[in-house]
């Protein structure tokens, strides 16, 4: 007879809590409900319920690539972000808490005189900006940009499945090269990590995650640059811009913003007090 529920979680989380994964027992408790197709809550109710050999060898496997740090949305092909359920690949960049900043940020912009009905999202990746915007604005309609085939194609696949996909649409492009429609509001969250830093990462991101989405140039800033010199063609006069930031960029960021015509700028902290966004209105 193989172990129980409990025993089984208790063992997988040593493991790896061993190879420095943190949450270890809550990842290893999600692992098992995927690879027996239960929700996570199935560990308080039936704590005593004995494995099957199959369900074994399958949660046994995703232990074994998850201490080797394959990220745990891989391994479930879920994230939850903004209190959606995306799929998620090795072809976009794991949905990051840190970014529901950009969400709250939009929101919180969009007050009596400013109701956008066209977004734009460039390097859309999952789609989890635009999406998640969408479904806090049912009467906006967006296209999410990106050139990765593959990860457009996972956008497409999360707008069907969260019932968005009449209000959003996706293309193959450069930012926003080529485009001439006029959006009330543009958001990104671009690649900023500085090329240098890339093999600091934590080895989910480094050695798991598109390299493409992460890679920001020198100092982090060249997608940002690329994003700015185009943008007056798609954002109309008195649209709003949103950037998510890395760790000490906003004020760069920003000053690229005011250099670039747009005023009224604010900066967004995450829960960790990090200056997480910048945004700012297009002068007319």
């Amino acid at each position: 007879m193989t172990e129980n529920a409990l025993g089984a979680v208790k063992s997988a989380a040593d493991v790896l809590r061993a190879a420095g994964v943190t949450n270890a027992k809550r990842e290893a408790t999600l692992l098992l409900a995927h690879a027996i197709g239960e929700d996570s809550g199935f560990l308080h109710r039936e704590p005593e319920r004995h494995l099957t050999v199959q369900q074994k060898e399958t949660f046994d496997r995703l232990v074994e690539r998850r201490s080797k740090r394959e990220p745990l949305s891989h391994l479930t092909g879920h994230r939850e972000f903004w209190s959606l359920d995306f799929l998620v690949t090795a072809d976009v960049l794991d949905p990051r808490a840190d970014s529901e900043t950009l969400i709250e940020s939009a929101l919180a912009r969009c007050e009596d005189t400013f109701k956008p009905r066209r977004i734009l999202d460039l390097g859309t990746g999952s789609g989890c900006l635009l999406l998640s915007l969408l479904s806090e604005l049912p009467k906006a309609t967006g296209i999410g940009i990106d050139k990765s085939d593959a990860a457009l194609a996972v956008a497409r696949k999360n707008a069907v499945r969260l019932g968005l996909d009449a209000q959003a649409e996706f293309f193959f492009g450069n930012w926003a090269r080529g485009r001439d429609e006029k959006f009330d509001l543009v958001v990104s969250n671009p690649p900023y990590i500085p090329s240098g830093e890339i093999e600091g990462l934590q080895p989910e991101v480094r050695d798991y995650e598109p390299h493409a989405a992460l890679t920001g140039g020198t100092d982090g800033l060249d997608c940002y640059r690329q994003i700015l010199f185009d943008v007056h063609k798609v954002l109309r006069p008195g649209g709003l811009l949103i950037f998510e930031v890395g760790a000490g960029q906003a004020s760069d960021v920003g000053r690229m913003m005011q250099q670039a015509g747009f005023s009224q700028l604010k900066y967004h902290r995450d829960l960790a007090s990090i200056e997480r966004c910048v945004s700012g209105f297009l002068a007319d």
